[in-house]
């Protein structure tokens, strides 16, 4: 009998653990210490569970306790939604208890041709060789579970967690079933219920399954929308930089000859002065860039100021002429991201190391770019795109590329050497009959 009640501990530890291990996935915001928030609804599950055991008759009623009482201390030590609570005691009671005592169980019973009992002590219980198999298969099903799920950050909607809900208590309603006829009626034979409730495990598996499939195709497609909607305002706002550009070109060359007739006119020291003031403030257009692209020359001059304000030296030599495959918006998707990623590291760096150097151009059938910059040895957060504090909204720039790249046929690469950051970019040129 002293076997049986370790093994009886060593399930309830499981079970436990199981509880545990399932927190540790889904609910992510603690009441408490976050070591207390986790180990306080296991531990207390647990000892729960051999209260029940041990010193009442309830058998397989006992499943109508337990269960409410784990989604209350998940609940009460965690600040996520009760949909949460619900999918981490649910899934914890399945890999926990339910599906390896019904796969187990089941197959036992067909090795053993349905002798599966034995009398110890003037009771019937099960044979201990089905308890370690059982065992066996739960930490099987738990170290599968956690390799898929300890990394879950998919919201649970409240539609899909209703759905769960009512076929696990469907599930719950079969394991009672079995449980409490084997428990208080000691009928011993009911394999026909462990079926069905393995079954039944394995259907609410699929669900959850589904559900974390949709979640993630639901969450990719918002951000996607964020995508296109981040893409169209910087397309906008270069089509503004273009109008401006072309009134302020349009003034530009009288503005000189202003200038000449003021000199001309007032001879004098301060008239002078005042002129060259002038010629400063116009000098950037005096080294325009002009990459054969009109929309790429509007962006690399937006960025060389904001670069220059920086205080970043700031250097592109860019040969865009007869490049009229690539779309503006993915222009401002490969140029705008890659220099905006660029002077972000850049202003992390001393003044007198802050260099951006921006090459593009056509290389046999290939447009190149090339965008490198002087840049920290600095390592993303785990399971992080960004060091920014709102990962949500930042850190798409390097997809964005990659996907605009992709649409080209192209590759997007980047290499991190000697503290330099290099992204490399690289468009094979369709033939004219391709476009």
């Amino acid at each position: 009998m002293e076997l049986y009640n370790a093994l009886d501990i060593i399930a309830t530890i499981t079970e436990s653990f199981a509880l545990y291990v399932m927190i540790g996935c889904f609910c992510k915001q603690p009441r408490f210490h976050p070591a207390v928030s986790r180990l306080l609804p296991a531990v207390s599950y647990g000892i729960l569970v051999l209260l029940l055991t041990h010193l009442t008759d309830l058998g397989g009623i006992k499943l109508f306790i337990i269960y409410p009482f784990a989604i209350v201390m998940a609940k009460i030590c965690y600040r996520s939604p009760l949909r949460y609570c619900l999918v981490t005691v649910e899934l914890s009671y399945i890999l926990g208890s339910t599906l390896s005592e019904a796969v187990g169980i089941s197959l036992m019973s067909w090795i053993y041709h349905g002798d599966t009992t034995t009398q110890v002590g003037g009771e019937v219980l099960l044979k201990w060789q089905i308890y370690v198999v059982v065992l066996l298969l739960r930490c099987v099903f738990l170290a599968i579970a956690y390799g898929l799920l300890r990394n879950f950050q998919y919201q649970i909607q409240t539609k899909d967690a209703a759905i769960l809900t009512v076929s696990f208590l469907l599930l719950l309603a079969f394991n009672f079933a079995s449980t409490y006829n084997f428990l208080n009626l000691n009928i011993e034979n009911t394999l026909l219920l462990d079926l069905i409730t393995a079954v039944l495990c394995v259907f609410f598996m699929v669900l959850f399954l589904y559900s974390k499939n949709v979640s993630y195709l639901r969450e990719q497609e918002q951000r996607d929308k964020m995508r296109i909607a981040q893409l169209q305002q910087q397309y906008a706002y270069y089509q503004d930089k273009i109008k401006d550009e072309e009134r302020i070109r349009s003034i530009y060359h009288d503005m000189k000859n202003h200038l000449l007739v003021l000199e001309s006119k007032q001879n004098t020291e301060e008239t002078r002065q005042m002129a060259q003031e002038l010629r400063t403030q116009i000098a950037d257009y005096e080294d325009y860039v002009h990459t054969g692209n009109e929309f790429l020359d509007i962006i690399l001059k937006d960025k060389s100021e904001k670069a220059r304000e920086k205080h970043i030296d700031f250097s592109a030599v860019v040969d865009f002429e007869g490049v009229n495959f690539i779309e503006p918006l993915d222009i401002s998707t490969l140029f705008g991201n890659g220099i905006d990623n660029a002077i972000e590291a850049c202003e992390k760096l001393r003044e007198e190391d802050r260099i951006i150097l921006v090459k593009a151009g056509k290389v046999q059938n290939f447009v190149s770019i090339l965008i490198e910059n002087n840049c920290t040895v600095e390592a993303l957060p785990k399971g992080r795109r960004t060091t920014k504090a709102d990962s949500l909204l930042h850190g798409f720039g390097l997809s964005n590329m990659q996907k605009a790249a992709e649409k080209y046929g192209g590759t997007c690469t980047t290499k991190r050497a000697d503290e330099k950051f290099i992204l490399k970019i690289l468009l094979p040129i369709p033939n004219v009959e391709e476009r």
